[in-house]
């Protein structure tokens, strides 16, 4: 159907120039020539096309599987994402997410439990600190308010109990000799009084090693505190809280992938529109990609022609108006605008062609999608 028509009235000049020379050849001399008329050319392009929709998709489904519920009917309005059918079975993998969820709750509760300990031990640090600075000052204390007798002057501690406990046992030793004299014996009250002053001296020797040993002791014990302090900013063990990370990660690896295999078990409309076709029967089984159902856009019409030449299409703009005549319907001439012309070509029967599109500004309900249709671009 496709044509070019182009009026150019070359044959009409002809025609008149011809009438004009032989009226003026067998005419009066003297009578004026007929004013020729000015013929303009007039070309239009016309193109055959198709009434289509605004758009129109077709549905399939990701995964293999049984039909087991169909939701549309050809005919039915659906929006985007709108589940249309199920395939599979659903329950097994719900249940899978459930678990996978109750894995997660665990994870995340094992890896707060790190925190949490860490917190717990951090206090706990604090305390112990506060407790070894308690001690360090009471032992300080205690040592620096002790007396050193005149017979450890120049001994450290440790000396000084060596010293005292030889000096011990050679009093001991000779009050052994006396200790069974009378009493009144000044040599036996001698010797008794020299065994009493080196038990005391060795007791004061002891009990000044035993205040130095608290203070070291609670020394010690305060830089391990801050140390056990120190060591616990940087939070929890950076190999366990590791496994809980990836314990935690794993657990929603496994939900994702389930949540997608279920997913993948629903057909959603991808556009708002109409199904127009509907394939699926309950118990079918399907394979991934196979079309399975076809929605329309009516919402809006156009006439879509993929036969205008290199030639043609460059006399073609966007927002340019056409007019439409269906074959169905000769009487009736609908208006409509380039919306878009395709920026890739085809190569048809030898020649190079575009594809325009044309919305249709009004529509005639007695028209059908896929129609023939010839517009003429104004």
């Amino acid at each position: 159907m496709k044509q070019k028509i182009t009026v150019l009235s070359l044959w009409i000049i002809f025609a008149l120039l011809f009438a004009t020379a032989c009226g003026q050849a067998a005419g009066d001399p003297g009578a004026e020539a007929t004013p020729i008329p000015t013929v303009l050319a007039d070309t239009q392009i016309v193109s055959e096309g198709r009434i289509v929709p605004r758009d129109d998709v077709y549905l399939s489904f990701f995964t293999s599987g049984q039909v087991s519920e169909i939701l549309v009917e050809e005919g039915d309005e659906v929006t985007a994402g709108e589940v249309v059918a199920r395939i599979g079975n659903r329950e097994a993998i719900e249940a899978s997410i459930a678990n996978a969820r109750a894995e997660l709750l665990a994870a995340q509760q094992a890896q707060q439990t790190l925190f949490d300990l860490v917190d717990v031990a951090r206090s706990n640090a604090a305390k112990a600190i506060s407790a070894a600075n308690r001690a360090v000052r009471d032992a300080q204390y205690a040592l620096d308010n002790y007396t050193v007798p005149t017979t450890q002057k120049g001994l450290t501690a440790r000396e000084a109990v060596v010293a005292m406990k030889e000096a011990l046992d050679t009093a001991r030793t000779a009050f052994e000799v006396v200790k069974f004299r009378s009493s009144s014996d000044p040599v036996r009250e001698t010797r008794k009084d020299d065994l009493d002053a080196a038990q005391s001296d060795y007791n004061s020797a002891v009990r000044r090693l035993e205040l130095e040993t608290a203070l070291n002791q609670a020394e010690t014990s305060l830089d391990k505190a801050i140390q056990d302090s120190q060591d616990l900013e940087a939070g929890p063990d950076a190999d366990q809280l590791a496994a809980a990370e990836a314990r935690v990660a794993a657990a929603e690896a496994t939900i994702a992938s389930a949540e997608a295999a279920l997913d993948n078990l629903e057909l959603e409309a991808t556009i708002d529109g109409t199904v127009v076709e509907q394939n699926l029967v309950v118990g079918q089984v399907v394979a991934p990609g196979t079309p399975v159902m076809r929605l329309a856009d009516f919402s809006q019409m156009y006439v879509e022609t993929d036969d205008l030449t290199e030639l043609e299409v460059v006399e073609i703009s966007e927002d340019q108006n056409a007019s439409v005549v269906a074959d169905a319907l000769p009487e009736v001439t609908l208006n409509g605008v380039v919306e878009e012309i395709a920026s890739v070509y085809e190569e048809k029967r030898g020649d190079i062609t575009y594809t325009v599109r044309i919305l249709l500004n009004e529509f005639d309900p007695r028209l059908r999608w896929g129609m023939t249709v010839a517009v003429t671009f104004e």
